[in-house]
């Protein structure tokens, strides 16, 4: 009895009744500048919060205990949410609607800027400590060191978006999507071909390390207070870019949101983003409420929902204490997520997540050469004496 009335006590804390005043407030806002498609995608975004806090579902830790320990549970669980998404997005790309809607996908074109941003991005996630969607989940669990981070991440995403002019003109390849070229079907089979032959690489390379492989399963999950398996994690961010399809007709992104952001802000001092080449085609985007972005409504909602969920566990206990090595690391690493997300086309949910489900091949070269950053980054730690 004790354990069911815990999650209870905890939401009638002034705190998470203020969390859950917001959430109402964003779902408002939200049906306001975008009726009740909108209000669907700030509900997907909460629920996305939700699970990647009580699921701990973050890219950054995850590679970086598999490059420093080769334990794989979270690449694992990783694998299973983009073969899961996959049975989805492929027919459904393949047919161009899905439930008469309309769809399309994530494809863009592999080159120079694609690689040299996924790298930047890929060392930013180790410096910064977190990554698209880590960054926006931890926030909304308390933080402060996150808010630095994303400060800059904007401030990166506006600087690469300001000089987009540049580095469109890099050499690159023209867009490449194994569901167009081979067909649904035949891309389907490749896709779950490759994610079955990487989870056992990547389990083998755990086994031979440790002995046996860790479970990303446990006994029991609570729903309400977390924590939630990995697995469950999975399924839950599969559920969200399919649903985000399903409502939007584009898969799930994240870091548009911040460039747009960027550029708001950018113009209250003075400056004409319309005229930015990034932004060509989206000057109305630039007049509009950022409510009526489905980019920035479902990111709201992930911190939302993360905070939500942090209150429900009883962990929200944001502490402002930041040590000046880590402070500087958020900083350098901000900087690095935002102009590396730019220039490679999005982060780990709208480039890779999105990418390789969209069946672009794209998404792969950006893990190739974001991993690479990965690497680089969990040997720069120590200087900046992160965990």
């Amino acid at each position: 009895m004790l354990l069911a009335q815990k999650p209870l006590a905890l939401m009638a804390r002034p705190q998470a009744l203020l969390a859950l005043a917001a959430m109402f407030l964003l779902l408002a806002l939200a049906g306001l500048n975008g009726g009740l498609r909108m209000v669907l995608l700030a509900g997907i975004g909460l629920f996305a919060g939700l699970a990647l806090y009580h699921a701990s579902f973050g890219f950054t830790a995850a590679w970086r205990r598999f490059i420093l320990e080769r334990k794989s549970a979270g690449l694992r669980a990783q694998l299973i949410m983009l073969g899961v998404a996959s049975l989805v997005f492929f027919p459904a790309l393949g047919a161009g609607s899905l439930l008469g809607q309309p769809v399309g996908g994530y494809v863009f074109p592999v080159g120079v800027a694609l690689a040299t941003g996924a790298f930047l991005f890929g060392l930013g996630m180790q410096l910064g400590g977190g990554c698209g969607s880590g960054t926006l989940f931890t926030i909304g669990g308390g933080s402060v060191r996150m808010v630095v981070t994303l400060v800059f991440f904007i401030l990166g995403s506006t600087l690469a978006s300001a000089t987009a002019e540049h580095w469109f003109a890099w050499p690159k390849f023209a867009p490449v999507s194994i569901v167009t070229s081979l067909g649904w079907l035949p891309a389907l089979v490749v896709m779950l071909a490759g994610l079955a032959a990487l989870h056992a690489l990547v389990a083998r390379a755990e086994t031979a390390r440790h002995g046996s492989l860790a479970s990303i399963r446990q006994p029991a999950t609570n729903w309400i207070s977390g924590p939630w398996a990995l697995v469950i994690g999975a399924l839950a961010l599969a559920l969200v870019n399919i649903a985000t399809l399903i409502v939007s007709g584009w898969p799930w992104g994240i870091t548009g949101a911040f460039a747009l952001w960027g550029a708001k802000i950018a113009s209250l001092f003075g400056a004409t983003p319309e005229a930015w080449a990034f932004f060509a085609g989206q000057e109305g985007a630039l007049r509009a409420s950022l409510f009526a972005d489905v980019t920035s409504v479902m990111d709201f909602g992930i911190i939302l929902g993360a905070m939500l969920a942090a209150m429900m566990a009883g962990k929200f206990r944001p502490g402002f204490s930041i040590p000046a090595r880590s402070l500087a690391a958020a900083v350098i690493g901000g900087l690095l997520l935002g102009i590396g997300a730019r220039l490679g086309t999005g982060c780990n949910i709208g480039a890779f997540f999105s990418g390789t489900v969209s069946g672009s091949l794209h998404g792969w070269v950006w893990l190739v050469f974001a991993f690479a950053g990965n690497m680089l980054g969990v040997k720069l730690r120590p200087i900046f004496k992160l965990d």
